[in-house]
């Protein structure tokens, strides 16, 4: 009979400890239900969709949230995210031995803030943020188009994923 119990404690204990030590998801908000109007960003550069790209993954990323609503109606929203892509560099290179190129980095530079709408209250800004990411270079040392649009992907999901993060921490604190 001992051993079924010990069993159980063997799996309860580490769980027990777990929710002990204050473990918390950055991607779970468990505050009260909020709504959030999400900007197209005011795109300073050159890249078309750029603005839209950047607001379809902002936008999926909000919706990871069951206690945050992503509304089109910035009238009935809580919180207001807007934003500006004030850069970007396709492509920069570097030289490896031989003068070949070797790395070809996308570089995105953009600022963004997180209001209370009722309040005015700025609950996450960030004035300028440069994120880079290296684009695979093919064998004869250039970087095709498909390359940097896959290290671009890359960047904006990684910008939206930590906008989220950043959000959702910052609202857990109010």
């Amino acid at each position: 009979m001992k051993t079924p119990l010990r069993r159980h404690l063997i799996f309860l204990l580490p769980l027990l400890l777990l929710a002990a030590c204050g473990y918390h998801n950055p991607y779970i908000y468990s505050g009260p239900e909020r709504s959030i109007y999400v900007t197209h960003w005011q795109n300073r550069t050159s890249a078309l969709q750029l603005d839209t790209k950047i607001f379809l993954s902002l936008t999926n990323w909000f919706q990871k949230s069951s206690s945050i609503k992503v509304t089109k109606e910035k009238a009935t929203a809580d919180l207001i995210l807007a934003g500006e892509i004030i850069s970007i560099q396709l492509p920069s290179l570097s030289y490896g031995p031989n003068n070949t190129t070797s790395q070809v980095k996308v570089t995105l530079t953009v600022r963004y803030i997180l209001k209370e709408i009722k309040t005015d209250r700025i609950i996450l800004e960030v004035p300028s943020e440069t994120w880079t990411e290296d684009a695979r270079v093919t064998r004869s040392g250039t970087a095709t188009r498909d390359n940097e649009d896959l290290a671009l992907t890359t960047i904006i999901n990684d910008l939206s994923e930590k906008i989220y993060i950043k959000a959702l921490s910052k609202l857990s604190q109010i």
